[in-house]
């Protein structure tokens, strides 16, 4: 099936009900959707008590019972939409696009990010893709919207699923410690990106402050900012792009842009998968109702609530250790 390019000609969904209100009303918070049903009941209230806003009026009783009627409607969508996951139509761009799609793939990060398995840019239909991500940062999302408009054209929804040139949120970092340094960002994806081994001729415009055998770079940043999902056994999972999605979705836009992996093994899965869907695949590829975009526009399943502002910190030491051994 192949959907066409008119799908990205905005339809407006029935949000009546259960529709989050323009701004956060308290200090130091967010506003997020949260989805529930799914989640354990013992994560559910983990998170109702500890990173929602309650003023220390938090009922586990209420929270439980919330949760029992979002699990309830989650069975009886398992008879009603069983398989609704399963064959999400996969289009072609449009011929339009294609000279940001060129010139897209030329970016180191696709060049470097997305060559373990076959690989394609594609038009996804929202509502089937199968999610992971149990909550919805909605100022974000707001934020996303007035960057968009009201009515995006083709260019500028590609530009945002797609960005093309530097990418990351704000970021600040310091010197901790001598071998100590503290990153923080409000974005959740910063992390961590591995060990680089540099040679001096990589080094540029900073003076060395001796003669360089080589340089170890411990890198932290951000992935790839871009939206992409995994084709696994017949379901679109979307691996990147929860908000940007939702935001999409909640101005109308049906179809989007998206960069496709074809996985064809659990092994394939398993090397370009997120941890979450590794952790427990079959919930996403074999469950008859997986959650789906679409759930986060169902009254009867999220729950819209003011969260703690939080910043994501990444700490990185080093240790060195100059010693002489003998000579053999």
């Amino acid at each position: 099936m192949v959907a066409p390019v008119s799908a990205f000609e905005p339809k407006q969904i029935d949000q009546t009900e259960g529709k989050p209100s323009d701004e956060s009303s308290r200090p130091g918070a967010d506003e997020y959707i949260y989805l529930m049903g799914r989640p354990t009941l013992r994560l559910y209230l983990h998170f109702m008590k500890h990173q929602a806003v309650n003023d220390g009026l938090f009922d586990p009783g209420a929270a439980a019972d919330e949760w029992r009627a979002a699990h309830d409607h989650i069975r009886t969508l398992q008879k009603e939409e069983a398989g609704l996951a399963d064959f999400p139509p996969i289009g072609k761009l449009d011929s339009r696009l294609e000279p940001l799609r060129d010139e897209l793939l030329k970016d180191p990060l696709i060049v470097n990010g997305f060559n373990t398995v076959p690989t394609n840019f594609a038009l996804v239909e929202l509502d089937r893709l199968v999610v992971y991500q149990k909550h919805i940062d909605l100022t974000y999302v707001r934020h996303l919207k007035e960057r968009l408009g009201p009515a995006p054209s083709e260019e500028e929804i590609f530009r945002v699923c797609l960005p093309v040139g530097p990418h990351g949120p704000p970021t600040k970092w310091s010197r901790a410690h001598q071998n100590t340094y503290v990153f923080v960002s409000p974005s959740n994806d910063l992390r961590f990106l591995g060990v680089m081994p540099l040679q001096p001729r990589h080094i540029a415009d900073y003076p060395p402050p001796g003669t360089l055998a080589g340089v170890i770079g411990l890198a932290v940043g951000f992935g790839s900012n871009f939206l992409n999902a995994i084709y696994a056994e017949n379901r679109l999972i979307l691996n990147n792009g929860s908000h940007r999605a939702f935001a999409l979705r909640e101005l109308g836009v049906t179809h989007a842009p998206c960069i496709v992996q074809l996985v064809t093994s659990r092994d394939e899965l398993d090397a370009v998968g997120s941890a979450r869907v590794r952790e427990n695949p079959d919930q996403y590829l074999r469950h008859p109702r997986p959650s789906m975009l679409k759930d986060y526009f169902n009254p009867k399943l999220h729950k819209v609530l003011p969260v703690h502002r939080r910043l994501r910190q990444v700490t990185v030491k080093f240790e060195v250790n100059e010693v002489y051994v003998p000579a053999l």
